[in-house]
């Protein structure tokens, strides 16, 4: 959850900067964990889930930006966990999606 929350808040304010004009945005993550103690996650993958008529390349810069220098919690998780994400739109009209 604290992954999910830190990232949002980064690609929020990403998208603002920009001003796309995006009108939701959801993040949700699927991981996995060890099979033995200490359980740390070792895979996690992001869903971000973009309304609005928003650039793609927006969208995909805004969240590479958060996942690679901004969001601390990426940066711890990312010692034992690989981190990959996928951006979904909600408008078919969306900008290069």
């Amino acid at each position: 959850m604290a992954l999910c929350g830190c990232t949002a808040v980064d690609v929020v304010s990403i998208l603002r900067k920009k001003r796309e004009p995006f009108t939701s945005l959801t993040v949700s993550a699927v991981a996995e964990q060890a099979a033995e103690a200490p359980r740390v996650f070792t895979h996690i993958l992001l869903t971000y889930h973009v309304g609005g008529k928003v650039s793609a390349k927006a969208a995909e810069d805004a969240v590479a930006l958060s996942k690679n220098k901004y969001c601390s919690v990426s940066k711890m998780l990312e010692k034992t966990a690989a981190i990959d994400y996928q951006i979904t739109y909600d408008e078919p009209g969306t900008k290069g999606a």
